[in-house]
This record gives C-alpha cells, sequence and structure tokens, in this order.
C-alpha cells in the first residue's frame, strides 16, 4: 500500500493542510504536542522555511497531502520529527517517508523523543534504525499532565 508514497519540497499550500493536521486532538494526544493557534502556526513555518541549516519535505501519499517531515539541530543534536494526519496512519506512510528522508539527510548520529505512549512512532522510528537512548521524565504537558518520552537514536 505504500507504494505511493513520494517526498517533496514543502509548497505555501501545504501549510493549510499541515495547520489542519496539528490541530487534530487525537493526534496531540499522541503527539504529546500541542496544537498551535493559526498565527503562531504560521510564523513558526515562515521561520523553519527560511533556515538554510533545516530540512523540510512534505509527504504526499497517492498525490494527497499527508504530513511532513523536518530535521532540525536542536542543543548541538541533529534531530529528526515528522507530522502525519491521522488518516493516514497505520499503512506504513510514515515508516516509508521517513526511509527515504533518512537517505537524504546524511548527518549522524540523529535523534528522535517520542511520548512514551506513542507505539506506532516508536515503531516507526525502529523500523528506520533507531534504537533507545534513554527516557524523558518530563518529555510534554498535555492537559495539565506530564507525559514520559523517549528519545532514541541512529548512528547509521
Amino acid at each position: 500500500m505504500t507504494g505511493n508514497v513520494k517526498l517533496r519540497d514543502i509548497q505555501e499550500s501545504d501549510l493549510d493542510i499541515f495547520f489542519e493536521q496539528q490541530r487534530d486532538p487525537v493526534a496531540n494526544q499522541m503527539a504529546a504536542f500541542p496544537a498551535k493557534d493559526r498565527d503562531a502556526f504560521m510564523a513558526h513555518w515562515a521561520k523553519i522555511m527560511k533556515d538554510e541549516t533545516i530540512f523540510l519535505k512534505t509527504i504526499l501519499f497517492e498525490g494527497q497531502v499527508a504530513g511532513n517531515l523536518v530535521s532540525f539541530v536542536l542543543s548541538g543534536e541533529r534531530e529528526v520529527g515528522y507530522w502525519l494526519g491521522r488518516e493516514f496512519w497505520g499503512k506504513g506512510i510514515a515508516t516509508q517517508a521517513l526511509s527515504e528522508f533518512l537517505r537524504k539527510v546524511k548527518e549522524r548520529p540523529l535523534y528522535a523523543h517520542v511520548a512514551k505512549h506513542n507505539i506506532g512512532s516508536m515503531r516507526v522510528l525502529e523500523k528506520c534504525g533507531f534504537t533507545l537512548h534513554g527516557e524523558e521524565k518530563n518529555f510534554s504537558v498535555i492537559q495539565g499532565e506530564a507525559v514520559e518520552g523517549l528519545i532514541l537514536k541512529l548512528n547509521h
């Protein structure tokens, strides 16, 4: 089913779709990542799209914008993150997209942070070669509750 996954450069028109995807309360709970309001979201994307140290790609599935991938440096370490619209979950799309993205992002080690309860995202990362590196007690706070997280690392 994942043969129709492609990556391309982000286009302005993708941002409206990304905005709606990051507003999904189920996705927010799963990722332990709160939604931004429209102005904050658009300002964030305008900033990161201009930063040449950040790698960004749109994930397409069967021609539809399914989500995005990003790699950035934080505290001296290169990290990777992704967001997929909920209607695209469970189809192998994230795994295929991340695998392709990792062929373009050559820097290693590469780190990923994931909420401990997000089993699907952990499986994506593990299938792409990431291994458990550590834990984060205060990964995020969702609806007033602290969420534990895991740090995964890709060495090769």
